[in-house]
């Protein structure tokens, strides 16, 4: 897309075309990230289109209530209330190390996000080529057991995608950067098709290894499954 008008455009045609051919409505959220049109989405229910352009992005956010936030559930909603906060402004303001103490490593996502900041790639629902996450350390680390703590909950949330589309995987990668922005990607095609949590996070494991380094420190690592093909059509052809 050149710009917010023709992505505008296109939408409007998808959903009048979804209209003729479905009888059916369909909310529309444009932004600068996927965090972002999700929530213009979500918010415009059920028969919308929200566009929000990157320099009205922390103005459309402000006030929402916490739980329009990508990844914040009830459970999460409550806690975070009881720190006094109420809406995704309040978040965006909030002190991020007091959020690391009390979520972890998902302290400084949900900071990210209520900032607007999404750095996830977009793929196509169908053709989807590789799901992935990743995530900055709020602190450089050599804790290596934090490293690979963090490692397995991004396999465990790739892990849920791989699950809600019914896919199977073949290739596992990760990607870390160490403290002077050097990164490396590391890849492993596995011998079989699979959709086992325990075959990701151990071929994930494995590939972290040789990059922990005692001199070295860590600033973002990430994890990713490509080679996808649906388990459905698999189990046709068996």
């Amino acid at each position: 897309m050149k710009d917010f008008e023709e992505a505008k455009s296109l939408a409007v045609q998808i959903k009048k075309e979804i209209q003729e051919r479905e009888q059916l409505t369909c909310s529309i959220g444009i932004g600068p990230n996927k965090l972002v049109a999700k929530i213009a989405s979500d918010i415009q229910k059920p028969d919308g289109l929200a566009v929000v352009e990157e320099k009205d992005v922390k103005a459309f956010l402000e006030p929402l209530d916490i739980d329009k936030l990508l990844w914040v559930g009830r459970k999460t909603a409550r806690k975070l209330n009881a720190l006094g906060i109420k809406t995704i402004g309040d978040l965006a303001r909030y002190d991020p190390s007091v959020l690391v103490e009390k979520f972890g490593v998902m302290g400084t996502q949900l900071y990210l996000y209520a900032q607007g900041i999404d750095r996830s790639e977009v793929g196509m629902r169908g053709e989807v080529k590789s799901i992935g996450r990743n995530v900055t350390f709020e602190k450089d680390t050599s804790d290596w057991d934090l490293v690979f703590k963090v490692l397995d909950k991004l396999c465990e949330e790739v892990h849920k995608e791989v699950e809600k589309y019914n896919l199977l995987f073949k290739t596992v990668t990760i990607t870390m950067r160490y403290e002077n922005f050097e990164t490396h990607t590391h890849g492993k095609t596995l011998p079989f098709l699979t959709n086992r949590l325990e075959d990701f996070k151990k071929t994930a494991h494995e590939l972290m290894q040789p990059y922990l380094r005692p001199e070295r420190k860590i600033r973002l690592v990430g994890a990713r499954v490509s080679s996808l093909v649906s388990a459905e059509k698999q189990t046709r052809l068996a």
